[in-house]
């Protein structure tokens, strides 16, 4: 499961200090995949992957050392409405989120997301977001 993160210095932790993802595994014996980071001395956001079995738990630690914590179910959404399955997000996901069916549909498979939002701006429909 995908959780995005967010640290401020406002809260227990300091994002540029404290070694709060090496904690939490520590503490939990979760392993945790960092797919994104992006942390100053200020503040940060961190968007990982876990284990579902695990999620609850690694949550659960994060919030206690104040960091916020996201689900993030599907981290792009397509509108089927406006999308006309023109594969511009193919070329530019670097995480090959997108491909096409045997059909010459788009299919989006949301959990190799990263969310670089590259597919949201190449999208000349407009038909991609990121969740909210």
């Amino acid at each position: 499961m995908k959780l995005l993160l967010a640290f401020s210095r406002k809260g227990k932790t300091d994002p540029g200090r404290e070694p709060v993802i090496a904690r939490v595994v520590k503490e939990t014996g979760v392993l945790i995949n960092v797919e994104k980071a992006n942390i100053d001395s200020m503040a940060g956001e961190m968007l990982i992957d876990v284990p579902d079995k695990d999620a609850d738990l690694v949550r659960r630690r994060l919030e206690e050392m104040a960091v916020t914590v996201r689900v993030m179910e599907n981290a792009v959404v397509r509108d089927e409405e406006e999308c006309v399955d023109c594969g511009a997000c193919i070329s530019v996901c670097p995480q090959e989120v997108f491909s096409f069916d045997e059909d010459w549909r788009l299919r989006v498979n949301s959990e190799r997301c990263v969310l670089c939002g590259k597919c949201i701006r190449a999208c000349p429909h407009g038909a991609l977001s990121q969740q909210g």
